[in-house]
């Protein structure tokens, strides 16, 4: 498990970082190219690591400053035929499935949380999409509107947020989720006052015998318990290499679902239906984000008591040497 830093360094500080790479059991492999980069300028290091040792060489980039006037740019390795890799991982502290690259995590939560013209299209469209299995009582189609939805990016974000201390990207989260739902709910609404105008079904469908889709509107115990365990699957494969298992996740929870209810339920006048799938969908929304905020703190306290193989910055020769 290894991970490709691709560094712009300002040449008054190439030799401390060279030091720092050369001092850290799990860096694999090392080139640098003499004044590689143009903008900025600087020499390029091209390095790659094992993935327990990443967080600790950014952070000590970070202290050298290289995030200032350089860059540090971050890559998943596929695959690496390499007995220095294999070393390197051998080497590093921890384990590589279960070792947490902040930076990374900050920055992809961060980039998928914002309110795009994708995400609020993808989110509607599985809001429609739930829709039309909530009236022809499909479980299949619910489900593929689960996997659709995207609104556990913004939910991770608020969580990493909250960890991290970044008030903007919160906010920034915040509004991506409860303004992509409002839209969903508005647009679903809107194609749900359609469809009870053209005749195809009518006030009588909330009432209707639903087996396969009435779980929605029943919120109880055992939709905190799901979204709880969905809140902390989701954080665990987002900060490890196992992100397969989001789609599990999206699967398990009853967001999209929730919202498609809210709508249909103000189209054809249930104000019973509608709370009750209002509660349905604070239920998912509050159990995701808390469990994810505790993952996440759990990891973060758990991970910063792995011995670390990486220098600190202050300790690496060079020109910010103290």
């Amino acid at each position: 498990m290894l991970l490709h830093l691709r560094v712009t360094v300002p040449t008054d500080r190439s030799e401390a970082v060279r030091e720092l790479f050369a001092a850290d059991c799990g860096c694999a492999h090392l080139a640098i190219v003499p004044g590689g980069s143009i903008q900025p300028p600087g020499d390029l290091f091209l390095v790659d690591v094992a993935r327990e040792s990443a967080d600790g060489l950014i952070a000590a980039l970070r202290g050298l400053g290289v995030d200032e006037d350089g860059g540090i740019a971050i890559e998943a390795v596929d695959a690496a035929v390499s007995r220095p890799a294999e070393r390197a991982e051998e080497q590093a502290p921890g384990d590589g499935a279960d070792a947490v690259v902040w930076e990374q995590v900050v920055r992809t939560t961060d980039a998928d949380s914002s309110l795009s013209g994708s995400y609020l299209a993808f989110l509607t469209i599985a809001t429609l999409l739930a829709g039309v299995a909530i009236v022809n009582d499909s479980a299949i189609l619910v489900i593929g509107a689960m996997v659709l939805g995207p609104e556990f990016a913004p939910l991770a974000a608020l969580a990493v947020s909250a960890v991290a201390r970044r008030p903007n990207t919160a906010r920034r989260a915040a509004v991506t989720l409860f303004a992509g739902f409002a839209a969903a709910i508005v647009v679903t609404t809107v194609v749900a006052l359609l469809g009870r105008w053209l005749g195809w079904y009518g006030p009588e469908l909330l009432d209707a015998a639903r087996p396969a889709t009435g779980f929605i509107t029943r919120p109880d115990r055992w939709s905190w318990v799901v979204a709880v365990l969905a809140g902390v699957a989701g954080v665990l494969s987002l900060t490890s290499s196992k992100s397969g298992a989001l789609v599990g996740v999206f699967i398990s929870v009853t967001t999209v679902p929730a919202a498609a209810d809210m709508a249909l339920s103000l189209a054809l006048g249930g104000a019973g239906e509608f709370w009750a799938a209002t509660a349905q969908l604070a239920i998912n929304l509050v159990g995701i984000l808390v469990a994810a905020y505790l993952t996440l703190s759990v990891q973060r306290l758990v991970w910063h008591r792995v011995p670390r193989a990486t220098p600190r910055a202050d300790r690496v020769g060079g020109p910010l040497a103290t």
